[in-house]
């Protein structure tokens, strides 16, 4: 069984850091309430305002449709919303 993983790199103001970490519990409760397949995610800083979010999910079905709802939720709105850039977005698998 393969697991896709969602690869998003994005910023946010340095200045803004702990309001991006005080609204990503709420971001996963929603993807865990809302989101089919969702597995679980990691944030990982990798610069002062340059973050990689690593998600993994059941399929890239499951990916795809998460995708659609986009920010349907308020935790999820209120993560994407301290997003100042999206830099790349990539899908990839687990072997």
């Amino acid at each position: 069984m393969t697991t896709t993983v969602e690869l998003t790199r994005f910023r946010v103001s340095s200045d803004r850091a702990d309001d991006l970490l005080a609204a990503r519990p709420g971001m996963i409760a929603d993807f865990q309430a809302d989101r089919a397949g969702f597995l679980g995610a990691k944030l990982v800083r990798v610069s002062p305002d340059e973050w990689l979010d690593i998600v993994e999910w059941r399929s890239s079905a499951d990916f795809a449709a998460s995708r659609a709802k986009g920010a349907n939720l308020p935790g999820i709105r209120a993560f994407f919303d301290l997003i100042d850039e999206l830099v790349s977005a990539e899908e990839g698998t687990l072997s």
